[in-house]
C-alpha cells in the first residue's frame, strides 16, 4: 500500500491473518489509515529508507514500527539491528510483535534495542486487547521521537473494541 501520508505505524508481519487483526484492532482506534503494511523485512527497510516503491512517500518517520521476527526475505532481528545502526533510524521506537516465545529471541531483540516485545497468543480477545494496548500507547499516547509525525487525539474508551 502506499501511504498518501507519512504512516504512523509500520506494520511488518508476512501472515494474512495477524495482519486483518491489527488493522482491524487499529481502525477502531481510527490509525488504520495511518498504517503501512510490510510483508518481509526487506520491503520494511525500503519503506524506512523512502526507496524503491517508497521513494515518493512523505518524508520522515514512523512514530513505531511493530515488527515480527519470522520474515521472508530478511528476519525481523536482522531489520531491528539494521534499524539500531543507523543514525536516521535509530531512534524509532520499535515493538517486536511475534508468536516465539524462545528466551533466545527475547533477549536478543532486546540486546538489538528493541522498546517491546509481546507475544502473539491463540487467544484472539487477549491477542486483540495487546494489539488495542501496543496502538494507544506508541501511536497515540507516547511522544513521538524527533522526525516522525504529531499524536493524533486520543479516541473515546467507548468507542474501542
Amino acid at each position: 500500500m502506499m501511504p498518501t501520508s507519512l504512516a504512523r505505524i509500520l506494520l511488518v508481519d508476512d501472515d494474512a491473518s495477524d495482519v486483518r487483526l491489527a488493522t482491524a484492532v487499529l481502525e477502531k482506534l481510527k490509525l488504520a489509515p495511518q498504517v503501512c503494511v510490510a510483508h518481509d523485512g526487506v520491503t520494511a527497510l525500503d519503506f524506512l529508507y523512502a526507496r524503491g516503491s517508497y521513494r515518493d512517500r512523505p518524508p520522515g518517520n514512523p512514530a513505531v514500527v511493530v515488527l515480527d521476527l519470522k520474515l521472508p526475505r530478511l528476519d525481523g532481528l536482522d531489520v531491528l539491528q539494521q534499524m539500531r545502526s543507523d543514525p536516521s533510524l535509530r531512534l524509532i521506537p520499535v515493538v517486536v510483535l511475534t508468536s516465539s516465545r524462545r528466551e533466545n529471541d527475547l533477549r536478543r531483540a532486546y540486546e538489538l534495542g528493541a522498546n517491546g516485545y509481546v507475544v502473539k497468543t491463540i487467544d484472539f480477545a487477549a491477542t486483540r486487547a495487546s494489539l488495542r494496548a501496543l496502538g494507544e500507547f506508541w501511536a497515540v499516547i507516547n511522544e513521538p521521537p524527533p522526525g516522525s509525525l504529531r499524536r493524533p487525539k486520543l479516541v473515546a474508551k467507548e468507542q474501542l473494541p
